[in-house]
């Protein structure tokens, strides 16, 4: 049971991501100061670092929380599951439109996409961090298969599958479709990206 003060907290830190957010889109990444969006929170600035350390922080907010539910799940494969089964349960799950996987399609998706491709420095933070979740992803599956996969073939395989279901998707709404449509172009990269491992 979550208590008032965690509730209270979760509440304050939803504001200050729906602000940045807000503001982000009507006067652009750069325009936008950290006081602006304390205040749209209706917080102080100094409350605002209590959550974030920058504006950067804010715009990747779920970024870390998304990165160690995918390292837990490739940790623990169920009895007998082949490394392909254990990875496409896991794109299934992410791409779900409900349940655990339900924060990757937020109302947000779009925007965050448009302006992580505008903004020089979100570009590289991004990258940093696909880079990052790859390798760490890589290794764990690799630990969870010791015998089946050797370090080239773990990374070959996440690099394959995270890439080609980011690109997916980012291709898909940079054009202008819908989410739900980013999802299905998502699901057929999967496939595509899993089947070599397959055999």
């Amino acid at each position: 049971m979550v208590g008032l003060r965690e509730r209270k907290k979760q509440r304050t830190r939803r504001a200050l991501i729906e602000a940045a957010l807000r503001l982000f889109d009507e006067k652009g990444y750069e325009e936008t100061t950290l006081a602006e969006i304390a205040a749209a929170a209706e917080v102080s600035t100094r409350t605002f670092f209590s959550y974030f350390a920058s504006k950067e922080d804010v715009l990747f907010y779920d970024s870390e929380y998304g990165i160690e539910r995918a390292l837990a799940f490739m940790a623990a494969p169920a009895p007998g599951q082949e490394p392909a089964g254990l990875l496409r349960d896991f794109i299934v799950g992410t791409l779900s439109a409900s349940g655990e996987g339900q924060e990757v399609w937020s109302e947000h998706v779009s925007l965050r996409l448009r302006l992580i491709m505008s903004e020089p420095p979100l570009q590289a933070r991004a990258l940093h961090l696909l880079y990052d979740s790859q390798l760490r992803l890589a290794r764990v599956l690799r630990e969870a298969y010791p015998d089946r996969l050797d370090p080239v073939e773990a990374a070959a395989v996440v690099g394959a599958l995270i890439g080609a279901v980011k690109l997916a998707v980012m291709s898909t709404l940079a054009d202008g479709l819908t989410v739900e449509e980013a999802r299905d172009a998502a699901r057929r990269a999967a496939d595509v990206a899993l089947h070599g491992l397959s055999r």
